[in-house]
């Protein structure tokens, strides 16, 4: 099995996701998304296949058992219908730090993430996509209420609404702490190769 420790410390892994999880592919053949990856457990792949829901593309070597049947553990699935991806990217937490790249947008700073007012609420500043960013606890202090210029601040990168196909391209940059070696043909298939 291969591991990655790129992963932010804010993704939780439900704990059947923790033996044999199921990568779960969209009809493309892509996965539905990358953070966090598209997994089900074993036992909903399973289920699935027993429905018909999912054509299976890889397994583990481990099998379950009934008192009638042995099944292999899929460890690649693929739905046999296409779900539509979203249009709009939800405002959350979680999608903001992942717009900025779980990356303070003041120091560059990786840790004590929270989020901050670029035109602080104190001064009419709103809660959206254009005017909220990551930013590090130290960071998150010294600007406090003020605005940019009297914090003698300035942003990395302008805040601006992320596109669901944008966050799919930047969660491709955290891998997940768990990549099966049979994944691997499917999470990067489609991205640009080195010259």
């Amino acid at each position: 099995m291969l591991q990655s420790s790129n992963t932010p410390g804010l993704i939780r892994q439900p704990a059947g996701l923790r033996d044999h999880p199921a990568l779960v592919l969209n009809a493309d053949y892509r996965p539905l998304s990358y953070l966090p990856l598209s997994l089900w457990t074993w036992q909903e792949a399973v289920k699935a296949k027993y429905l018909d829901r999912v054509m299976v593309l890889a397994e583990y070597d481990t099998a379950v058992h009934s008192p009638s049947t042995e099944i292999k553990i899929p460890s690649v699935v693929v739905l046999k219908e296409f779900v539509k991806p979203a249009k709009s990217t939800a405002f959350t937490r979680f999608n903001l730090f992942l717009r900025d790249e779980f990356t303070c947008q003041y120091c560059g700073a990786k840790d004590q993430l929270t989020f901050d007012h670029v035109i602080p609420r104190s001064r009419g500043g709103r809660t959206t996509w254009e005017n909220v960013v990551a930013a590090c606890g130290p960071c998150n202090l010294h600007k406090a209420s003020k605005t940019l210029r009297q914090a003698g601040m300035s942003l990395n990168r302008k805040p601006v609404r992320p596109t669901p196909d944008f966050l799919q391209n930047v969660g491709r940059k955290f891998p997940p702490n768990h990549l099966h070696e049979s994944w691997m043909d499917f999470l990067y298939w489609d991205a640009e190769l080195e010259a």
